[in-house]
């Protein structure tokens, strides 16, 4: 009775939290809405989008079912699950900035390049991009996976469905996002992508949803933000 009691409350937190990260997805279409005559370039979701998030809703209910933590497990530390996703994160956005920014393009930028936008709707549009591609790429990909390691053979098999899962998640953005150029460069773009991309799989497994997607705002942080702030207020100044 109890078990079910705590049960019941990780999902309806999962709920609260995945609603209120939807509020702040609406939040950044009125306001990229209000703003967009003052920018020629700004990407603005519409409320298809918004409908599309609510795919991942089902999948709330099933976390622990597939023996992944729900969003605050209360077994899982803060530290664990966003302290060091987070840092972690950030290491892969300074590493972009390096190589991309500091080693590729030195030159002063003249325009808010096509991976920024103006600050402080970065916060906003950046955000709610990190949280589709977690719903998208681990949320229901990897439970959906989970289920059907579950029921197949009495779930003999289920960890071979489980690394199968994180290989395979891991692999999508990296090679959907494959850059053309040099050999090093789409090097480094596919092994740094399905590196981080490991890790927020492995996040997830150990410590829910919310360490992946602390992970890739971490990530977001520097290489959308922190990088868009300073070409916006210093470079093109």
């Amino acid at each position: 009775m109890i078990k079910s009691l705590i049960s019941t409350k990780q999902i309806r937190l999962n709920l609260v939290i995945y609603s209120l990260f939807l509020v702040i997805a609406v939040a950044g279409i009125i306001y990229g809405n209000a703003i967009r005559d003052n920018y020629s370039f700004l990407r603005i979701w519409d409320f298809r989008n918004i409908l599309l998030l609510l795919v991942g809703v089902p999948f709330l209910f099933w976390q622990s079912g597939v023996c992944l933590p729900n969003f605050f497990e209360q077994q899982i530390s803060n530290r664990h699950r966003f302290l060091w996703p987070a840092i972690i994160g950030a290491l892969f956005g300074l590493l972009d900035i390096i190589v991309i920014k500091l080693i590729m393009h030195p030159a002063p930028y003249t325009e808010l390049p096509p991976f920024l936008q103006p600050f402080p709707y970065s916060v906003f549009l950046y955000f709610s991009g990190a949280f589709e591609i977690e719903v998208f790429y681990r949320l229901i990909p990897i439970t959906l996976m989970l289920l059907i390691g579950k029921w197949l053979w009495g779930g003999r098999y289920f960890n071979i469905f489980l690394w199968s899962a994180i290989l395979l998640s891991s692999l999508r953005e990296p090679l959907e996002q494959l850059p053309g150029g040099e050999l090093w460069f789409v090097s480094y773009s596919l092994v740094t992508g399905f590196l981080m991309n490991y890790l927020q799989a492995v996040y997830y497994k150990n410590a829910g949803f919310l360490a992946s997607l602390a992970l890739r705002l971490g990530h977001y942080s520097f290489w959308h933000i922190l990088l868009g702030i300073y070409v916006q207020y210093i470079e093109l100044q």
